[in-house]
């Protein structure tokens, strides 16, 4: 598995190609794919109904939720707009990272109850409801929440995709399903165990009890607390958005991936991928230019070749 999975990121690092090497990144033509590119992404907000799409800094895509009067709750139309929205900011070669967030009085309060309460089990199995959810974990840039209010059922579960989570003090996260007689289908329980241990996952998901931004990040569920004014995490979300989209897109995805990789392998398996994906960044120009910069006391130029 680790050789297919290492094989895979070589291939798609690769493949990106002269692209980004020195003397293309000035090319008219290359200038003017970029712009394109990013053209393409902000002409596509017009369509969208139920987020916002801004570029706070020309490295950065901030994507909003913007369902206000049902707090956020995830549908499926909504669903559908944000993976459209994330992928193709993942795909613009000007962008380094993304930031995900809702409003202040919720990040997101839950999945659309109203959408799901008359489906029937024929209806949600044959058509593997909710498997759109997991296309967020396919993207190969970084995705930090920036969470505010209320995080559960499906909105602690979309916080929970992202590759970082900041939350505001007044961030609050649950799996409340047991109190409409189902269970988290959006990967809560399977990604929760992860972050905070068996135990700590069976009171969220059993009891529905829901947990302060200090629980969460005391028990590791996420990053840190920051910020006590009105939009003080989203700032901080972008500004760490900023500082990962200023170092090279291929180690970043190659960090990225092999992180997630430990939640599939054992220890020495994961060890093994990880030496290997880092062996294989010494055939980038990055690498060159990140040690050659280190050793000569400057700051690096990174291409993402």
């Amino acid at each position: 598995m680790a050789q297919i999975l290492r094989r895979s990121f070589i291939q798609n690092s690769l493949r990106q190609p002269s692209a980004f090497s020195p003397s293309c990144a000035r090319s008219p033509v290359i200038s003017r794919h970029r712009r394109l590119i990013s053209i393409r992404l902000m002409s596509s907000q017009q369509s969208y109904e139920y987020i916002l799409v801004s570029r706070p800094d020309p490295s950065v895509v901030l994507v909003t939720l913007n369902r206000p009067k049902s707090l956020n709750a995830l549908s499926s139309p909504l669903f559908k707009e944000l993976n459209q929205a994330l992928e193709e900011a993942d795909k613009d070669v000007s962008v380094g990272a993304m930031v995900l967030t809702g409003s202040d009085r919720a990040f997101a309060a839950g999945a659309d109850i109203k959408e799901m309460k008359d489906k029937q089990f024929s209806d949600v199995y044959k058509n593997d409801f909710l498997v759109d959810w997991t296309r967020i974990r396919q993207l190969h840039k970084p995705l930090i929440a920036a969470v505010s209010g209320y995080a559960l059922g499906g909105g602690c579960e979309l916080a929970l995709m992202c590759d970082i989570i900041l939350a505001s003090p007044t961030a609050k996260f649950g799996q409340p399903e047991i109190n409409l007689g189902v269970i988290p289908g959006g990967g809560g329980s399977q990604r929760l165990i992860h972050a905070i241990g068996k135990s700590r996952t069976m009171e969220l998901v059993l009891t529905g009890r829901n947990i302060t931004a200090q629980e969460a990040a005391a028990w590791g569920m996420v990053s840190r607390v920051v910020g006590e004014g009105e939009g003080e995490v989203v700032k901080e979300a972008v500004s760490m958005a900023k500082e990962i989209a200023s170092k090279s897109q291929i180690a970043v995805q190659a960090g990225k991936e092999v992180v997630n990789a430990a939640y599939e392998m054992s220890l020495s398996e994961g060890l093994r991928f990880e030496r290997r994906i880092f062996h294989s960044l010494f055939a980038t120009n990055d690498q060159k230019e990140g040690m050659a910069a280190f050793a000569e006391k400057r700051k690096p130029n990174f291409t993402h070749s």
